[in-house]
């Protein structure tokens, strides 16, 4: 009988596990919640803590209540100047109103989709107005403020807030890049040949100037050299005649000696005729002029 009773026991247990199991749930800190019978949303539960529910009548979902985000693939715009423009966007969310929010998209993967449509379309709307060039300098963050803006009242009635949108990339169609850069690199090789061709010109006009300098500074110091080799030699004439009127003897002498120098080195045999008139002053002493031989 007891062992009949103790199985009893231990049945109601496992019977009353099941139900609280299946009547107690927790939403965390970062979680909300609503709350199904039958499929059908009828509470909703953000406040952290032990909740209660009917047991098998009544099933909970829980959903994020931190930022998300939903990296949408790249697409294709038209700015205002026509010219084409890859935009790769980022957009943050969070769910405001749960139960608004599975009436409306269910899960997140149906959110992402709705918010990119979203985004797409109030991107493509704000390209069209602006130039391409502004879009890529001074625009951007314009752009997404008003974007991340129009997106928030539209999402509100999915019960999401949108906190903001980011372009992570906006450039040109790869093969119209492709196109630009050969453009780009074309105008810069224009711009560096013409750079080229004006330093050239300059240079050419410098090392026309120095030349015509260095022309002038060496005809000046030429006629200068020959003013001054000139007055030298004025006064070395003018100082030998000087000096022959006092001793012409001696004069002679001295110029016959240095003439020697000038020809004659340490070992050299000289034959000299008896009547050299330039070698006299190696013959006789230089007393008197050698006599001619007949």
């Amino acid at each position: 009988m007891r062992k009949h009773i103790s199985s009893i026991i231990v049945i109601l247990l496992i019977i009353g596990a099941i139900i609280a199991s299946q009547s107690l749930f927790i939403v965390g800190e970062t979680n909300q919640a609503i709350i199904l019978q039958f499929g059908e949303p009828i509470n909703t539960v953000q406040v952290p803590g032990l909740n209660v529910k009917l047991p098998f009548a009544q099933n909970v979902i829980l959903f994020e209540k931190r930022v998300l985000s939903s990296d949408a693939p790249p697409q294709e715009y038209l700015t205002a100047d026509k010219k084409r423009l890859v935009v790769d966007h980022v957009t943050r969310w969070q769910i405001t109103d749960p139960l608004l929010f599975f009436k409306a998209v269910r899960t997140e993967a149906g959110a992402r989709a709705r918010l990119d449509d979203i985004v797409f379309s109030e991107l493509r709307e704000e390209l069209a107005t602006v130039r391409f060039r502004d879009v890529i300098a001074e625009e951007r963050e314009n752009i997404e403020e008003r974007v991340a803006k129009s997106a928030a009242e539209k999402a509100s009635e999915f019960g999401i807030n949108v906190v903001d949108v980011r372009t992570k990339r906006a450039d040109l169609p790869e093969e119209v890049e492709q196109a630009v850069f050969d453009r780009m690199r074309a105008e810069r090789q224009r711009e560096s040949s013409l750079f080229r061709a004006e330093g050239e010109e300059q240079a050419n006009i410098i090392r026309a100037q120095a030349d015509r300098a260095g022309t002038v500074i060496r005809a000046e110091g030429e006629q200068e050299a020959q003013q001054l080799r000139g007055e030298g030699e004025a006064a070395a004439i003018s100082i030998y005649a000087e000096a022959l009127s006092q001793d012409p003897e001696f004069y002679a002498f001295s110029r016959r000696l240095e003439a020697y120098a000038g020809i004659l080195n340490q070992g050299d045999t000289v034959i000299i005729p008896a009547s050299s008139e330039f070698f006299r002053f190696l013959i006789n002493n230089g007393l008197e002029p050698a006599p001619v031989l007949e």
